[in-house]
């Protein structure tokens, strides 16, 4: 069992890693239209009449391949108030209870996503023409990573014995 799951924690590893590539071709090509952008508009005087949606769409898309990337890193914005001040097994009961309660969010984000997504297909951005459906289909495809990840820290935990390692690694990263 556990070597199958450490095959599947490598093999998600292995997507986020292509994840984190994704995030940085995003953040590289909105940096590079938006300084565009700004030096058409100041120096030359004349605007793209693109870049502001492209850049746009790519934000979306950053936002939601950044929060499941943060999700397997244990890095995703939480309060752990409660969990920080169990140890053991009552903190990885509330851990798992969290990460449930997450996962029902997720499944919920991925479906509505995709209802979204092909509710406005038939429409297209006005300065690119491109579907509709590709910047909305960001909040099915991050709902999607954000549960697969999702199960993977807890497949995590459970190999771990509860003791959760992102947890202590963002810990001993803020102190020191």
């Amino acid at each position: 069992m556990n070597s199958i799951a450490l095959r599947l924690l490598r093999a998600l590893d292995g997507l986020n890693t292509v994840v984190g590539w994704l995030m940085a071709l995003c953040l590289g090509l909105m940096t590079v239209l938006i300084s565009w952008q700004v030096f058409a508009r100041f120096v030359l005087g004349n605007s793209l009449t693109f870049s502001e949606e492209v850049s746009r769409f790519l934000m979306i898309w950053l936002t939601m391949l950044g929060a499941a990337y943060a999700v397997r890193r244990g890095s995703l914005l939480a309060v752990d108030l409660v969990p920080e001040l169990l140890r053991g097994r009552a903190r990885f009961v509330v851990n798992l209870a969290a990460h449930a309660v997450s996962l029902v969010f997720y499944v919920v984000l991925a479906f509505y996503g995709w209802n979204i997504a092909q509710a406005v297909a038939f429409q297209s951005a006005p300065a690119t023409g491109v579907s509709m459906f590709w910047p909305m289909f960001a909040l099915c495809a991050g709902g999607a990573l954000c549960l697969v990840n999702t199960v993977g820290v807890v497949v995590e935990d459970i190999i771990q014995g509860g003791e959760s390692p992102h947890q202590d690694h963002l810990i001993m990263e803020a102190e020191g």
